[in-house]
């Protein structure tokens, strides 16, 4: 050892002619004028603050385009750490690998569940699931999750599909089952692609949960995926605002609904992140139209 502290190390091996140390250490805000490595190595550089704080998302921003003048040409910049917002700096970097609760294993459906009911969806997604939902006008929170016991219990129910027909909307099918003590099962996907494309997996689930009747409206296609869909089948013609629809039907019944574990996390997410002026809506309008066509009693949700 020829230089050791808490925050540098060096040795006489180091074949560097710069004359900058080996292993150095410093704190996101520590200046980085004249510093210089071939590995530049970052660890949860952003934090809850940069989740609230705009000006404090901007100084890390700043301080990671700083970073980029410390890597020496040909190395190599690696960050880990969690994503807490939909601005930071996360957003710039590449080459992005991501484990979430749910593919790493470490936490079991009971111990997932008791963290979801501890903090709100934002900052869970935010923290587990490594997504991004706003808190701000959110009608839903507090998702109920279910840990893999009661899928049985999804089936025999009715279905439903929210069609895209290219463009950024996506396609959405829903599964529900309405049980005896006021309970809905629910499963759901969301597939980033028009319907002759994914409709054939969906009629797959459709019979793997045993679903019955499904539904579909006609407004858009004049009754095109109602002729391609199997029976039984019905259709209908939507003549109610979305937004009144989502926010009466879906948010009167969101605490009688449990999500079955096999539900793609995405279609979750995306009603957690729904709001009037959402840019995608087709989890939430999926499940909503579903809910009013098929459940036997409505309570009404306006907040």
């Amino acid at each position: 050892m020829t230089k050791a502290s808490s925050y540098e190390i060096d040795t006489n091996l180091n074949t560097s002619t710069a004359g900058a140390s080996q292993l150095l250490g410093l704190g996101i805000k520590a200046s980085m004028t004249g510093k210089h490595g071939d590995i530049v190595i970052t660890d949860d550089i952003v934090t809850i603050i940069d989740r609230i704080s705009a000006a404090e998302r901007k100084r890390t921003n700043l301080a990671y385009q700083e970073i980029q003048n410390i890597k020496n040409r040909g190395g190599r910049i690696i960050n880990t750490g969690t994503p807490w917002h939909k601005e930071d700096i996360f957003n710039l970097m590449k080459n992005k690998k991501t484990y979430d609760c749910y593919s790493t294993g470490l936490i079991n459906g009971t111990e997932l569940q008791s963290l979801r009911d501890s903090m709100s969806s934002s900052l869970f997604a935010a923290n587990y699931e490594l997504k991004h939902i706003s808190d701000e006008d959110a009608l839903f929170r507090g998702v109920q999750i279910d840990d893999g016991d009661n899928t049985h219990l999804i089936e025999n129910g009715v279905c439903h599909i929210d069609a895209s027909y290219g463009g950024k909307d996506g396609t959405a099918f829903t599964i529900l089952k309405e049980q005896s003590n006021g309970k809905i099962y629910v499963y759901g996907e969301l597939k980033q692609n028009h319907i002759d494309n994914v409709l054939e997996g969906f009629e797959e689930k459709r019979k793997y949960y045993k679903a019955g009747t499904l539904y579909s409206e006609t407004n858009a296609d004049k009754g095109y995926l109602n002729k391609k869909i199997e029976n039984p089948k019905k259709s209908y013609h939507e003549s109610m605002n979305k937004y009144i629809k989502i926010s009466t039907h879906l948010k009167g019944r969101w605490k009688d609904i449990i999500f079955i574990e096999e539900t793609d996390k995405e279609y979750i997410n995306q009603i957690l992140d729904y709001t009037e002026h959402a840019t995608h809506d087709d989890a939430a309008d999926s499940l909503a139209s579903l809910i009013r066509e098929a459940t036997s009693k409505q309570k009404w949700g306006w907040i």
